[in-house]
């Protein structure tokens, strides 16, 4: 089935309809329906635009190719599985939700709590604007991502990004298994109570990072502002450079050029339990 060039605003316009392709079809309009493309499977839909809310719920084994979800398609995918999404626009609210196999390459996106409890999904050459994305998410790769967030990441797990720039404030609380490389992570109080935290080459910025973990590994790490950092933290960390200061790890080893202040005046720190290396 081909359907071209026509506008829809009915509830539910199409509803359950499988293997079929749509191309510079238009979804607004007075009937202001919802649930276009509710209940569908194995289709590609190409150069369309969508100005009513959750278009694709319950979708599998579809392509999303060249089309612009604007601020009033909220909602845009929700119990997804399996689907490619490349150079989108997507500027509704809450644009993913607990989807599965879900690849996206290309796309622009402003969407506030954006791809919450998602898991086995791929972004690459994405850009990213969201208040509070990516919360309880698992199995993600993410390759060239740049985002502006708040709270991003909470409650990740099993995910590995990679030459990406995280501008954003509290990621990565309550993370597992989270590996990042070469990748820029600019904000404050980043990977508070996370386990398994993997930073390699990363260039860190902001105050207070890196608090309260449980297997915190930093390789060949440059830190920047990084004021009270590895507080009541399990830290293994190679560091390029110079930290501002460090406060009250708990064990392990620091290794850097230089540490501005060391700081041990709790109970739970013992000096001797983390090991601190100056290079110069």
């Amino acid at each position: 089935m081909k359907i071209e060039n026509k506008t829809f605003d009915e509830e539910r316009t199409l509803y359950g309809i499988h293997d079929a392709e749509i191309t510079n079809c238009c979804f607004k309009g007075p009937a202001d329906g919802e649930s276009a493309f509710k209940e569908t499977g194995c289709l590609t839909v190409k150069g369309c635009l969508f100005d009513l809310r959750y278009p694709f719920w319950h979708t599998e084994k579809s392509n999303i190719h060249n089309c612009e979800m604007t601020v009033n398609c909220r909602a845009a995918l929700w119990y997804d599985k399996d689907i490619n999404i490349s150079d989108c626009v997507m500027n509704g609210i809450k644009a993913l939700r607990e989807c599965c196999g879900i690849s996206m390459k290309n796309c622009r996106i402003i969407s506030p709590e954006f791809s919450w409890r998602c898991r086995n999904m791929r972004f690459k050459d994405c850009i990213l604007e969201s208040e509070y994305p990516f919360f309880e998410c698992s199995k993600m790769d993410i390759v060239n991502l740049k985002m502006n967030g708040k709270y991003s990441f909470q409650y990740v797990e099993d995910t590995v990004i990679t030459n990406s720039e995280l501008n954003t404030k509290d990621a990565f609380w309550h993370s597992r298994n989270v590996t990042v490389i070469d990748s820029v992570l600019k904000g404050e109080y980043l990977g508070w109570y996370s386990e398994n935290l993997h930073l390699i080459r990363c260039r860190i910025i902001g105050t207070q990072p890196l608090c309260y973990c449980k297997g915190l590994v930093l390789e060949e790490c440059t830190m920047e502002h990084t004021d009270l950092s590895f507080e009541n933290s399990d830290v293994n960390a190679v560091i390029i450079g110079s930290i501002d200061s460090v406060k009250n790890p708990v064990s392990g080893s620091i290794t850097a050029s230089g540490i501005d202040e060391i700081i041990f005046d709790s109970e739970k720190a013992d000096p001797e339990n983390t090991k601190i290396i100056l290079t110069s």
